[in-house]
């Protein structure tokens, strides 16, 4: 890649500062933290997705709509896509929304692919009708790979595939973007195009059925104990942040022109941060502390879900020079704080989470990563 590679947060703010952004899926946890990032950036933020499914949700509790134009619409309908759109144009168009919990795709497969899917294809085709679009990032998952249970992690140029509907989905997702890619976007000067493929992912905000934080946070803040399905499975774990970062630096690399950004992009945690479940519950309760979690530990063996997958990232590193700036016991106090300033009802959750992404972005990597958050007396500047 050209020179001005690695995490820059003044540059960030200079390639977003009045940029027009599209991001679908804005009403989700991943979307919603994204969508108040690129606001903190002076990024004008446009937002299309289905409402919130969860109540509460980090949504709301950003009251996000009152800082970006959100717009409720669905990536699987075309014609309310177009509606939710209005002729709206974009600099960056950001795709996030899908369906991103594995159970409700077993359940669901038709759904799972029509979202996943389908919805791709709806967005990706609108995008085509705007004038002033440079760069599109398409948002997917570590599980678009063929799982063969390596020991090692995968690279962004080993097979796509999927025993499931959800991995099976998002393997979807990088192939209808690549044929974009390849049959529309390829022409000289044409918007660029890149896929981003990250880990399992965590971080205040996070209330989603089936997902191994949210459930422990439910049930401590309930003073219940955690049902754990599959100790033994191992994911690449990683705070929201994290990958979110690697997208930002993607899209800036496409807002820049550069080509050679537009292909697939791994984000994923350093090889401490690749651990079972059952290390994540010690870690969870560490982070606690006193009246922290306690768990029953099922079975295991759900055959819906690998039991090892890892991701490689070097190519991150290497051409972006993007990597990791937290480590996995400082992630889990960022959120199991979140969560409890939340849970107390006495702080202002939208300058508590610009805090945390102010910390994150002025964090140093190579020392150790991100201190801790705390918010100054009157609180953060509301973001620009």
């Amino acid at each position: 890649m050209p020179e001005g590679t690695g995490f820059d947060p003044a540059r960030l703010r200079d390639r977003f500062a009045g940029r027009r952004v599209l991001l679908t899926g804005h009403s989700g946890f991943k979307g919603g933290w994204l969508a108040l990032w690129l606001k903190q950036l002076g990024a004008h933020v446009t937002g299309i997705s289905l409402p919130p499914s969860t109540t509460p949700s980090l949504h709301d509790v950003l009251g996000l709509d009152t800082l970006i134009d959100g717009r409720f619409g669905d990536i699987r309908d075309e014609a309310d896509y177009a509606r939710a759109l209005d002729g709206l144009d974009a600099d960056l168009v950001i795709h996030m929304a899908a369906n991103a919990i594995v159970r409700q795709c077993h359940q669901s497969p038709v759904e799972a692919y029509r979202t996943n899917v389908v919805g791709t294809a709806v967005v990706l085709d609108a995008a085509r009708a705007m004038p002033s679009l440079k760069g599109i990032v398409v948002v997917t998952s570590d599980k678009c790979y063929e799982n063969n249970e390596w020991p090692w992690g995968y690279r962004e140029s080993d097979a796509l595939g999927g025993k499931d509907p959800y991995s099976s989905s998002k393997a979807g997702t990088e192939l209808v973007a690549s044929a974009f890619r390849r049959s529309y976007f390829a022409a000289p000067g044409a918007p660029l195009l890149a896929t981003v493929r990250a880990g399992n992912v965590f971080g205040g905000g996070d209330w989603a059925a089936d997902r191994l934080i949210p459930d422990i946070v439910r049930a401590t803040l309930a003073g219940s104990p955690t049902l754990i399905r599959n100790p033994n499975s191992t994911r690449p774990w990683q705070h929201v942040l994290e990958p979110l970062s690697g997208y930002l630096m993607v899209a800036d690399a496409l807002l820049a022109g550069r080509a050679e950004a537009a292909t697939a992009w791994n984000f994923g945690p350093d090889a401490d941060g690749t651990v079972d479940v059952a290390r994540m519950t010690v870690l969870m309760a560490e982070a606690w502390g006193p009246g922290g979690p306690t768990f029953h530990y099922g079975p295991g063996g759900d055959s819906r879900e690998a039991g090892l997958l890892a991701l490689d990232s070097a190519k991150a590193r290497a051409e972006l020079g993007w990597r990791p700036r937290l480590a996995l016991p400082q992630a889990l106090d960022m959120t199991v704080d979140w969560y409890r300033r939340w849970a107390s009802g006495a702080t202002d959750m939208t300058e508590f989470t610009l805090a945390q992404i102010d910390a994150f972005a002025g964090g140093s990597a190579a020392d150790g990563g991100v201190s801790a958050v705390s918010l100054p007396d009157g609180g953060l500047q509301q973001c620009a």
